[in-house]
C-alpha cells in the first residue's frame, strides 16, 4: 500500500525527486557557447537538447530555464529564423514541459518581435517583416489556451493586429482581435483590458461592422471609466461610441456621448474642447425625439453655468423648454448647423440632420398647440405653424403613432381634436369628485355662517 501511495505522489509532480544539475549545466552551456560562436549552432543545440531532457526529467526547473533560453539565444545570434521557430516549437511542446520553461521562452522571444509590450518592432525589408510576423504568430500558437500566459497572448494578438492594419488589412486585424475575449482574463489590469477592447471597437468600426462594434462596446464597464486614471480612455470610448450612434442616426445617444466627453475633468480644463463637446450636446439634444429623459437632460444642461458663454446654444435650450411656438428657421439655425459634429458623416447624414431639425421644431409646436387647444381648424393650425396642411397632417400622424400626443383629424370638417374623449367611468369619477368638492364648500360655508351668528 505504501508503494502505491508513493508512486501516486510522484505522478502528481509535487513530491518527485529533484536533481541538481548545476555543475553539468554550467559545463555544457560553456561548451555549447563555444560551438555556437564558431558557427556550429546545430551541434550546440544537440548538446543542449540532451541536457534539456535531463533537467526536465530531473525536475531541475532553474537549469531547465537556462538551457531553453540559451538554445533560443544561439538561434537568434546565428540569424537563422527557421531554426529559431522550430527550436521554440519543439521545446515548448515537449512532453511534461515545465510551466516556468515555457513562460521563460515566451518572455525571451517576445522582445525580438514586439516593443512596449505590444508595438511591433520596426523593420525595413520584406524578409524581416515576414520573419517578425511569423514569430508573433508562432508565439501566439504557444500561448493560446495557457492560463499562465493569457496576458502575453493578448499582447501578441494586439501586435499581430497592428501588423495587419499597417499592411492595410483592417478586416483581418479586426478578426484577429475578436478571437480574444480579454474581458475574462484575470492577469491583466482593468486599464489593459479597456485598451484592448477599445482597439477591438476601433478596428470593428474600421471595417464597418457596426452591430459587432455595439456588442464589443458593451464589454466596457462605464463605472471603471469614471476612475481618475481612465480619463483618456473614457474620451476615446465615447468618441468611438459616437461614431457607432452616428451611423444609427440616434441623436439622443449622440447627445449622451458628447455630454459624457464634456463632463470629463481634463476636457473641462480645456476651454476649446469643452465648448465643442457642450455645443454638440445641445445640438443633438435639439435633434432628439421628445421624451422624459430628453427633457430631464435639457433641464440639467440649462442649469450648467458654462452654457452662459454660448448664447446661441443657451437660447436654443431655453426655447425647447418653453411652452411657446418656435419659428423656423431659428435665428441661430445657421450657427448650429455649421458645427463640425453636425456635418460629420457625409452630405447625406448632414441633410438628414437638417430635415430632423425642422421635424423636431414642428413636433414641438404641435405639442404646444395641443396644450392650448382642444379643437382647432387644420388650416388655422397650419397657418400658425407656417406649414402646408399635408405636412402638418403627416407630422401629427407620426406623433400620434409614437404616443407623444392624442389627436383625431376630421378631414371633411377640417377639425383637429387634441382632447381625448373620456370614458363613462372617468366622467362618473369626475362628477363624483365635483360633488364631493361642492358638498365640502357647502359644509364649510354653513359652518362659517353659524360661527358668525354665534359671535353676534
Amino acid at each position: 500500500m505504501s508503494n502505491i501511495a508513493s508512486s501516486g505522489k510522484a505522478a502528481g509532480g509535487e513530491l518527485e525527486e529533484k536533481i541538481d544539475l548545476t555543475p553539468e549545466t554550467d559545463a555544457k552551456l560553456e561548451q555549447s557557447a563555444t560551438l555556437a560562436k564558431s558557427g556550429q549552432v546545430r551541434e550546440a543545440l544537440a548538446i543542449l537538447a540532451a541536457l534539456e531532457k535531463r533537467c526536465r526529467v530531473g525536475n531541475d526547473s532553474p537549469n531547465l530555464v537556462r538551457v531553453c533560453e540559451a538554445s533560443l539565444q544561439y538561434c537568434k545570434d546565428a540569424g537563422d529564423e527557421e531554426l529559431l521557430f522550430s527550436t521554440i516549437q519543439t521545446l515548448t511542446t515537449r512532453r511534461s514541459q515545465k510551466t516556468n520553461a515555457i513562460r521563460a521562452m515566451v518572455h525571451k522571444a517576445m522582445p525580438w518581435c514586439v516593443v512596449d509590450q505590444y508595438t511591433p518592432i520596426a523593420v525595413t525589408s520584406e524578409g524581416e517583416k515576414a520573419a517578425r510576423t511569423k514569430l508573433v504568430e508562432t508565439l501566439r500558437e504557444i500561448t493560446d489556451g495557457k492560463l499562465f500566459l493569457e496576458g502575453e497572448l493578448a499582447r501578441l494578438t494586439r501586435a499581430l493586429a497592428i501588423i495587419k492594419e499597417n499592411e492595410g488589412d483592417i478586416a483581418g486585424a479586426a478578426d484577429v482581435l475578436q478571437e480574444v475575449h480579454v474581458e475574462t482574463y484575470g492577469s491583466l489590469s482593468k486599464r489593459e483590458k479597456v485598451e484592448f477592447i477599445l482597439e477591438q471597437m476601433r478596428l470593428t468600426l474600421g471595417k464597418k461592422d457596426f452591430v459587432r462594434a455595439a456588442i464589443v462596446a458593451g464589454k466596457v464597464s462605464r463605472k471603471h471609466l469614471q476612475e481618475e486614471n481612465m480619463e483618456e480612455h473614457k474620451v476615446k470610448y465615447y468618441t468611438l461610441l459616437a461614431e457607432n450612434h452616428r451611423h444609427d442616426k440616434d441623436a439622443f445617444a449622440l447627445a449622451k456621448d458628447y455630454h459624457a466627453i464634456y463632463s470629463t475633468p481634463h476636457i473641462l480644463s480645456d476651454e476649446a474642447k469643452w465648448k465643442e463637446a457642450l455645443k454638440s450636446t445641445v445640438v443633438f439634444l435639439a435633434l432628439s425625439p421628445y421624451g422624459s429623459e430628453q427633457q430631464d437632460m435639457l433641464h440639467r444642461v440649462n442649469k450648467d453655468g458654462n452654457l452662459e458663454s454660448l448664447p446661441a446654444y443657451r437660447t436654443t435650450v431655453q426655447l425647447l423648454l418653453k411652452n411657446e411656438i418656435i419659428a423656423y428657421p431659428m435665428a441661430n439655425q445657421q450657427e448650429l448647423e455649421s458645427l463640425p459634429s453636425f456635418c460629420e458623416g457625409g452630405e447625406d447624414l448632414t441633410q438628414f440632420w437638417h430635415e430632423s431639425f425642422h421635424r423636431r421644431i414642428i413636433q414641438h409646436n404641435v405639442r404646444i398647440a395641443s396644450f392650448y387647444y382642444k379643437r382647432i381648424h387644420g388650416a388655422r393650425l397650419a397657418q400658425l405653424l407656417g406649414l402646408d396642411k399635408n405636412r402638418l397632417e403627416k407630422e401629427i400622424s407620426i406623433m400620434v403613432s409614437d404616443g407623444v400626443v392624442y389627436a383625431k383629424i376630421d378631414r371633411p370638417k377640417d377639425i383637429i381634436r387634441f382632447a381625448a374623449p373620456k370614458s363613462a367611468e372617468v366622467v362618473l369619477s369626475d362628477w363624483a369628485t365635483d360633488i364631493d368638492k361642492l358638498l365640502h364648500l357647502v359644509e364649510t360655508t354653513t359652518h362659517l355662517i353659524n360661527k358668525e351668528k354665534m359671535t353676534q
